[in-house]
């Protein structure tokens, strides 16, 4: 099974067990967090994904670090999935975790690139769009700058993608002229 639903499913379980325990919004800012730190540092990654590194020296490394700064329930989750010995999947299952809770709460991600730096009025404007649009409760937007744009921007939601950046039509009007 790919490593993306095993992800998923124990991320799905967590949930789960979250909603039974009233601890969903503990678990997800648990979740953001081993995020974050795994992202961060690298090394811990490749802790959990080494076969060779006992699963009692893993849980140690995980509990040391995060002990004070996660809920009991996320311990206990992070113990459960080491003594499976599927400690190389904890990272994929927080970004799944994280992605599903977002579905659950109608959170959804909007990647923006342009060519200078969005206006809070452009902003405003964009969350508008893709809250009516696509029904969100939520619009996170995540910005990147690229030069090459030269003006407009690109607008990543999903999988759907809206280019309207003058690169993307002057490449158009290139190929046009070139038949």
């Amino acid at each position: 099974m790919s490593e993306i639903k095993v992800a998923s499913r124990y991320a799905k379980s967590l949930i789960d067990l979250s909603v039974e325990n009233n601890a969903l919004e503990s678990s997800y800012n648990d979740m953001v967090l081993f995020e974050k730190v795994v992202d961060e540092t690298p090394e811990l990654e490749a802790i959990l994904k080494n076969p060779i590194v006992p699963l009692d020296k893993k849980t140690g490394i995980l509990t040391g670090i995060f002990a004070d700064k996660v809920s009991k329930l996320t311990i206990t989750f992070f113990k459960i999935v080491i003594s499976k010995g599927r400690s190389a999947i904890l990272f994929a299952t927080a970004k799944q975790f994280v992605q599903q809770y977002n579905l659950i709460k109608g959170i959804v991600t909007a990647e923006v690139t342009t060519a200078t730096a969005l206006s809070p009025a452009a902003e405003e404007q964009i969350v508008a769009i893709v809250k009516r649009e696509l029904g969100a409760n939520q619009v996170i937007v995540k910005q990147k700058i690229n030069e090459k744009l030269i003006g407009g921007f690109i607008l990543k939601v999903g999988d759907k993608q809206f280019d309207a950046s003058i690169a993307s039509g002057l490449s158009k009007l290139k190929k046009e002229f070139a038949l």
